[in-house]
């Protein structure tokens, strides 16, 4: 009898996996169980990196310090890549390249960047007041902002929250970077391998 009733619960429950795994009932989760990163949509960003010289964070990098290549992912009728490569630039980011990127993107801005290019996503992340962070599997430390269709302009360089030598603050829900699974690299129009050498040469 023990064996019988544990055998029909068995049944039981494979029955209740199928039928949650065809959709033919809601799972009992709320949401997804699934592996950090992995999706640039929901990737969450990278914590500020920490050391023995950065008990606290890493503080920014200077400027000109951080190599930029920035694409337009929003509308390619405009020159929206220029703009915004021409106000970092004013900054004094080191901006490598400009143009469209290889499809649009709805939402928000994105920063593109290696593992081991946490500080300079940070850095260029504070000069916007809304962006996403996506680690990809480049090998070097150039990033790219992709300028998506819901993007914003740069802030006012007065408002931008960072301070020399002073740590940077992580993002909410932010995930250890080594916690993070990337995404396939992208690159711009016509420009694959040159920004793929352009990588390899920096890593």
């Amino acid at each position: 009898m023990v064996f019988g009733l544990l055998i029909a619960f068995m049944v039981l429950m494979g029955l209740g996996a199928l039928a949650v795994y065809t959709g033919t009932i809601d799972s009992p989760f709320d949401e997804p169980i699934q592996t950090p990163g992995g999706n640039a949509d929901s990737m969450p960003p990278p914590c500020v990196p920490q050391n023995d010289n950065w008990p606290d964070g890493a503080p920014p990098l200077a400027y000109d310090d951080v190599r930029v290549r920035v694409y337009n992912a929003a509308d390619y009728s405009f020159a929206i890549a220029g703009a915004n490569a021409d106000v970092l630039a004013a900054r004094g980011f080191d901006i490598r390249d400009t143009g469209d990127f290889s499809r649009l993107v709805e939402g928000p801005s994105e920063i593109r960047y290696g593992s081991g290019a946490v500080r300079q996503a940070y850095t260029l992340a504070a000069q916007f007041p809304s962006v996403r962070l996506v680690l990809d599997d480049r090998p070097g430390r150039i990033i790219d902002l992709v300028v998506g269709e819901d993007y914003t302009e740069p802030l006012p360089v007065d408002q931008v929250q960072l301070a020399a030598g002073e740590p940077m603050t992580d993002m909410e829900d932010c995930v250890p970077v080594g916690e993070l699974t990337p995404v396939p690299r992208e690159f711009g129009e016509g420009d694959g391998p040159e920004s793929a050498e352009d990588d390899a040469q920096d890593a």
